[in-house]
């Protein structure tokens, strides 16, 4: 039952409603280069939703591999907790896309001209055989969707955009794994794709590889389409090779100029 505070015989005296006081938000320092990574803190989810947004900054190059990673300057660019930037970093760390160096933290990690190569041969194994069996198992509506993604692969191409690209690029792959029907290949590229979207980028962005890239997944798209599992592997397998063919070319021009 409420309780009258007013005096008998005076009416009641109307209460004005408390301001909201607003809270400023945390600006990030400037030893980092300024990235919006501000999170809403979803208790449930915010654990990948960290790891999503720094497994982001790292495929579109916004920190570089061999880069410290201070979770101090990370707190400030997401708004999060330690806690929660730990929980993600030692994630990242178990897919390879950083390194924790005894007495100087965590890095992101770089990739040896031997180490490409090898990922690169496995991935190529891997992907053709995803391929064959995405052909193989295509329906109107998987097949619809891998078209849906190549469009928008292509539409990012126009426009240039780095992270578009990187992520229109993410999605043909992941349609191509769930494809498959394989859950073994798709935990597996899953973990070769993590540790090659540090040249992913390097390997788009150099001259020429774009437009012949766009070429290659129509391939695959059309070898699909045609339920053609054959077509589909070479036509994956012959993707991949080209990729690595640019991104080794390119580390050995980086080692050579060091």
């Amino acid at each position: 039952m409420a309780l009258n505070n007013t005096l008998p015989g005076h009416p009641p005296v109307a209460r004005k409603p408390k301001a909201k006081q607003s809270l400023k938000a945390v600006q990030p320092v400037n030893v980092i280069r300024k990235v919006n990574l501000q999170i809403s803190k979803q208790p449930a989810t915010l654990r990948l939703i960290v790891e999503g947004r720094l497994r982001s900054a790292i495929s579109a190059g916004d920190f570089k591999p061999g880069q410290r990673l201070i979770e101090r300057e990370l707190c400030e660019l997401t708004g999060v907790g330690r806690t929660s930037i730990r929980e993600a970093l030692r994630q990242l760390e178990a897919e390879g896309l950083i390194t924790n160096i005894p007495h100087r933290g965590p890095s992101v990690s770089t990739i040896s001209a031997e180490e490409a190569q090898q990922l690169y041969a496995l991935r190529q194994l891997l992907e053709g055989f995803a391929g064959r069996c995405c052909a193989e198992r295509r329906t109107p509506e998987s097949y619809a969707l891998l078209a849906s993604a190549v469009a928008e692969f292509e539409r990012a191409a126009r426009s240039r955009n780095q992270q578009k690209l990187i992520e229109a690029k993410s999605r043909f792959y992941e349609l191509l794994m769930d494809g498959s029907g394989n859950i073994f290949i798709k935990q597996a590229l899953t973990t070769l794709h993590n540790r090659i979207t540090l040249l992913r980028l390097t390997s788009m962005t150099q001259p020429g590889r774009l437009k012949r890239s766009k070429v290659e997944i129509r391939e695959i798209l059309a070898a699909i389409e045609a339920g053609d599992g054959d077509r589909a592997e070479a036509a994956c397998k012959h993707h991949i090779e080209m990729a690595a063919e640019v991104a080794l070319a390119y580390l050995a021009r980086a080692k050579t100029a060091a």
